[in-house]
């Protein structure tokens, strides 16, 4: 083929692994997942996913916090968004754990009102829930074609899936649809999700006025 290909409208979605947080912040995490579970009355919590209140205030979360948001900005910075004028906040920061006994499970959904979205993991293994993304171009599904081959990643696809191990860090731009698969309850699964806004300065100082 003598065509010349340009990739347009490109979603990325961005990586990282922190191993060395895990054991810390699986310990933060535990208070709020039991008292999470304390609010199901039903000891048999198959299919109850459990979350935790907003964890944001937390004190001991200072360095993860500082984490995500530099990371939101160098991300949206490198995807060419002038924030010349705009301060990042972390607007949503929640623990989850699926259930014990199985049938966790999102369906595939978008965060609203935001810049970029992620997830920490911090209980996870083969056995366990997955995220899968979508492709976000609603047009595209109107007269989608079969893929030759599902398992590997190409311009054909529609959904693709990552398979997490305790410490991955996953950001992508809140827009992005993701789910996460069933969980059978085999192994725990837990995971910190966040989402980060990107908020007018003229807001913010409006609002310390």
């Amino acid at each position: 083929m003598s065509l010349v290909q340009e990739n347009l409208f490109i979603t990325p979605v961005y990586f990282d692994e922190k191993k060395e947080w895990v054991e810390k912040l699986n310990k933060i995490s535990d208070p709020y997942i039991i008292k999470a579970k304390n609010k199901i009355l039903d000891t048999k919590d198959f299919g109850k996913v459990h979350h935790s209140v907003s964890i944001i205030q937390d004190i001991n979360l200072k360095e993860f916090l500082n984490y995500i948001n530099s990371n939101a900005f160098d991300i949206l910075n490198n995807q060419g968004f002038d924030l010349t004028n705009f301060v990042l906040a972390t607007t949503e920061l929640w623990v989850q754990e699926f259930p014990s006994l199985g049938g966790g499970n999102h369906s595939p959904h978008v965060h609203w009102n935001g810049h970029i979205s992620g997830f920490y993991f911090l209980k996870c293994s083969d056995k366990t829930s997955y995220p899968i993304f979508h492709d976000p171009r609603a047009g595209r599904m109107m007269n989608l074609l079969t893929e030759k081959e599902t398992s590997k990643i190409t311009l054909a696809s529609s959904s693709i899936n990552f398979k997490p191990v305790p410490g991955t860090f996953i950001f992508f731009n809140s827009f992005l649809q993701h789910e996460f698969v069933i969980d059978y309850g085999i192994e725990p699964f837990r995971f910190i999700h966040f989402n980060i806004q990107a908020f007018p300065e003229q807001l913010i100082n409006f609002k310390n006025k």
